[in-house]
């Protein structure tokens, strides 16, 4: 009896996990990538990304987790037409050449038991770099409507576009662009 208890208590240990986690699957509905760069020194345009969809795993008392999400670089919409065609099109997004970009993070950064920011890895023309992103009203509880738990935030970095070789335009268009994500993710 002693050793059944004994292998039983082994079979416990190797099976258990190193820390729980919960996966979270990004609503696309909700989560919608926009930019905001200038123009010609004169007005702020904004974009958005109407496809996104990604991945959060969070283990919030590790104070661990992970984020992959990936935007479809040619549901990009400008608000017009022509504005679209543009931007869309090669020496700025590229999309026939790059029909996404993405963003990956092992490393979360946790104040308490929210998460408040993000350091990974940003792909954009091809090209692959840091970046850290800031993760304001992080908050977890049951969406009430859906009666669904879920995980939400919005998400605000900014980089310099030639740093990924979009430099088309520059100095007339900023060089600098302001993304924003609001993120709306159930639990799976």
């Amino acid at each position: 009896m002693k050793k059944f208890l004994i292998l039983c208590a082994l079979g416990v240990l190797c099976n258990s996990p190193a820390f729980s986690a919960d996966t979270f699957i990004m609503d696309p509905e909700y989560t919608i990538p926009s930019f905001e760069v200038g123009h010609l020194g004169f007005t702020t345009q904004r974009g958005r990304f109407d496809k996104a969809e990604g991945k959060v795993v969070l283990d919030i008392p590790a104070k661990k987790g992970s984020v992959e999400f990936v935007v479809h670089t040619k549901s990009l919409d400008m608000g017009s037409k022509a504005w679209t065609v543009h931007v869309r099109s090669e020496g700025l997004f590229d999309v026939e050449k790059f029909p996404t970009m993405s963003f990956k993070s092992d490393n979360l950064i946790f104040e308490d038991d929210k998460v408040v920011a993000a350091e990974g890895q940003f792909t954009l023309l091809g090209i692959t770099k840091p970046l850290k992103i800031t993760v304001n009203r992080f908050n977890c509880a049951t969406n009430a409507i859906v009666n669904k738990f879920m995980c939400s935030g919005d998400i605000t970095a900014t980089i310099k576009r030639s740093e990924y070789g979009m430099v088309k335009y520059i100095p007339t268009v900023s060089d600098e662009i302001q993304i924003n994500v609001p993120v709306e993710s159930y639990r799976q």
